[in-house]
């Protein structure tokens, strides 16, 4: 055989393997659970930058620890970036997983400086998990023809994806309001980006726009949907983003999330709730389950008298 030949041939055997290894990691693992509101199937989010308290990485896990969360999705603040260390290590002894980390990038993340930095932390403590990804900053987005929109927040996403595959990461588009935010606009990235790694964060505090239009695009974005958020809407001009519970909308919302095929993790979110995190959590996490009483989910609500 020639050397060209096995080249390809190595090249592609590397692709196969990099296929199998992120068939699953682009939306929620096949493996999951039937009961997507049980205790144990909960992210805390929206916590580090939003505590009152302002708890370390010991204090924040051992408050996690308390009310039950066994993962936690990671945010943070530029004040936060020399405690990215003791963050990983108390999680680890604390036994909660870290379910994702965020990151807000734009249209040239290989100058952002807190890319490699939180890439080289997951490395080292051999951490493989989401990276829940912001772009923004793109000029001139509202001029561009819906293709130019696409090729120019690919781009930037592309480039977060690849360096996210080396360490065996995967990358979620969060919505977080306008273009990027829209799951149409979403759906039509990923088709483009053609990255086994990349999926869809649904966030019910951005959905405001997307309350009437649920039911008819949740079912589209479910192949590729990695995690959902909650949190309480109530519907009105404009749409008020409320505690889990509080709302009219958001009931209906959780329902089709369970009747569908989604076997992800579901979030609650702290922020805006309640200045101490652990308030804000725990009052988001009551709100949810009288929304599962409401709906006889019985399965979910055993895992809360655990």
């Amino acid at each position: 055989m020639t050397t060209l030949f096995l080249k390809k041939l190595a090249l592609t055997s590397l692709l196969l393997v990099l296929c199998l290894k992120y068939q699953n990691t682009n939306a929620q693992k096949t493996i999951g659970t039937d009961k997507i509101y049980a205790k144990e199937n909960l992210i805390a989010w929206c916590v580090v930058p939003f505590d009152s308290k302002n708890r370390g990485p010991v204090e924040r896990a051992e408050m996690l620890n308390k009310l039950g969360f066994t993962m936690l999705a990671y945010d943070w603040r530029e004040k936060h970036i020399p405690e990215f260390d003791q963050e990983m290590e108390a999680l680890k002894s604390h036994h909660i997983k870290l379910q994702a980390f965020w990151l807000h990038s734009g249209p040239n993340p290989e100058n952002d400086k807190t890319l490699p930095i939180i890439l080289d932390v997951l490395k080292r403590h051999g951490i493989q998990t989401q990276i829940w990804c912001m772009i923004a900053g793109i000029k001139d987005m509202d001029k561009m023809s819906q293709q130019e929109k696409i090729e120019a927040v690919a781009k930037p996403l592309s480039y977060i994806a690849d360096k996210a595959a080396e360490i065996g990461c995967s990358v979620g588009i969060y919505n977080h309001g306008g273009w990027y935010g829209v799951p149409e606009n979403q759906l039509e990235l990923i088709k483009y980006l053609k990255r086994p790694n990349v999926g869809i964060v649904y966030n019910f505090h951005h959905a405001e726009e997307d309350i009437d239009r649920f039911p008819e695009f949740f079912p589209k974005i479910l192949p590729h949907l990695m995690a959902v958020n909650l949190m309480g809407l109530k519907k009105g001009n404009p749409v008020k983003v409320v505690p889990i519970g509080e709302g009219d909308a958001e009931a209906e919302m959780i329902r089709i999330v369970r009747e569908s095929t989604y076997r992800g993790p579901i979030g609650i979110i702290n922020e805006d709730t309640a200045p101490d995190a652990e308030v804000g959590l725990t009052m988001n996490v009551e709100g949810l389950k009288k929304i599962l009483q409401v709906q006889s989910d019985k399965a979910a609500l055993k895992t809360y008298r655990k």
